[in-house]
């Protein structure tokens, strides 16, 4: 194991802490306009971005080579860091989508996934990391 590399993922952590737990009090709130839908959205995006790039210091960290997000995802989950690795190739191609286009449909569906899809897979390795951190 790299010193360096425990240090890095364990600092990228932290933000990724700082996201989430934004993101899982937000999500949880009744949205009732589309600037809270975009405000979760937007914090869904900061948390799954960063959960791709702890995703990709970890598993460096672990010694595993990581070159895209989609090879972190398939990696994170044979080694069961996350439970459910269509879920996460999922999230991947939603937040692609939802970066370049903007409705007010797609922005409620999408925040409807974020709660009962998409928030529960990052709660999972939220407490995976918690837990390996220590």
């Amino acid at each position: 194991m790299d010193p360096l590399k425990d240090v890095r993922w364990k600092q990228r952590f932290e933000n990724f802490e700082k996201s989430y737990l934004l993101l899982e009090k937000y999500a949880q709130q009744n949205l009732q306009n589309e600037l809270e839908r975009a405000g979760v959205i937007q914090f869904f995006e900061m948390t799954f971005e960063l959960s791709l790039k702890i995703l990709k210091d970890y598993l460096e960290m672990e010694g595993y080579l990581v070159q895209s997000p989609r090879q972190a995802i398939k990696q994170a989950f044979q080694i069961e860091l996350i439970q459910d690795g269509h879920v996460w190739l999922d999230a991947l191609s939603k937040r692609n989508l939802i970066t370049h286009t903007y409705n007010d449909a797609l922005a409620e569906k999408l925040t409807k996934e974020i709660k009962e899809i998409y928030l529960p897979e990052l709660r999972i390795l939220y407490k995976a990391l918690s837990e390996r951190k220590e």
